[in-house]
């Protein structure tokens, strides 16, 4: 099947008065989401709560997790594979739930035009100067997104904020495991916040830069203090989403069908570990093993 280009579905053949069900069609086609694993699904949710009249197909590359540890070209053509895999289902736009992959916004939107494409860096970015203008500003993420350098890059390009950075990639595998409290989870965020909090000037604002990071929000609020705004991309990016619908004349016109899920390993794990991500609990017989190799 081709991939789904909203371009392609746009021409009016109806007469001038009549509802063009070409529009229609692509309006009421899904929202396509991906991520290397289970973690987006905090953006979705998130998406689901902002845009309840959307429907929704997630794709998690469980077989290859994480993608933070990976090299930028690896990367990059997982993200197209799972692009491509979205756009096979005729998707009408695709949303990057992975900080790590967001790095490949520029070649994603080049490749899927002229689909719409859209990451949680620039967001995320524009949602830390909105609450500390002039820094400092901290981000947390995992090896591969600090090592590119995504969020000082997208914040250096609106301000000259001074921006610190720090890799956390045991959150992960907490995250999954569901140790988000309680004294492992308390004596690993020390590790990683402390000395980043300790820094003078001391951060104003902390950037969760991977969307698994939400679910131990309530430990990094308390090590990082009272003083210092959280900033989570998911319910940024849903609003940056619920925009770029509006602007393009592509919200749904109404109630769309069930939600789907994809994984490239494991459903039954990824039903089981995505509730804590989801918030609501995935039937495991609803996800759909693909292969994107």
């Amino acid at each position: 099947m081709p991939p789904f280009h909203p371009a392609e579905k746009s021409a009016n053949t109806a007469p001038k008065d009549a509802p063009n069900p070409h529009i229609a069609a692509m309006n009421n086609a899904p929202i396509g989401i991906f991520d290397s694993g289970m973690g987006g699904l905090t953006v979705m949710a998130a998406l689901a709560a902002r845009l309840p009249d959307e429907q929704f197909v997630y794709l998690g590359d469980t077989a290859r997790l994480p993608y933070g540890t990976k090299s930028a070209e690896t990367v990059r053509r997982y993200a197209l594979q799972a692009a491509h895999a979205l756009t096979e289902r005729g998707v009408k736009l695709v949303v990057i739930a992975c900080n790590t992959a967001s790095v490949s916004l520029p070649f994603l939107k080049q490749a899927l035009a002229p689909l719409p494409v859209i990451g949680v860096i620039e967001p995320g970015a524009e949602a830390a100067l909105r609450v500390a203008p002039e820094g400092p500003i901290a981000v947390i993420a995992t090896e591969g997104t600090v090592k590119g350098g995504a969020y000082v890059n997208a914040i250096h390009e609106r301000s000259a904020a001074p921006v610190v950075q720090q890799p956390c990639p045991l959150f992960v595998p907490m995250a999954e495991e569901g140790l988000t409290d309680g004294p492992i989870a308390e004596a690993v965020a020390e590790r990683y916040l402390g000395p980043l909090m300790a820094q003078l000037p001391k951060p104003k604002v902390l950037v969760l830069g991977c969307t698994h990071y939400p679910a131990l929000k309530a430990v990094i609020a308390r090590i990082a203090g009272p003083d210092v705004r959280l900033v989570d991309s998911a319910a940024i990016t849903a609003d940056a989403v619920a925009q770029l619908l509006a602007d393009g004349g592509l919200a749904a016109g109404a109630k769309q069908g069930p939600h789907k899920f994809l994984a490239t390993d494991a459903p039954d794990r990824f039903a089981r570990v995505g509730e804590i991500f989801f918030g609501t609990p995935i039937d495991a017989g609803a996800v759909e093993q693909i292969d994107l190799r």
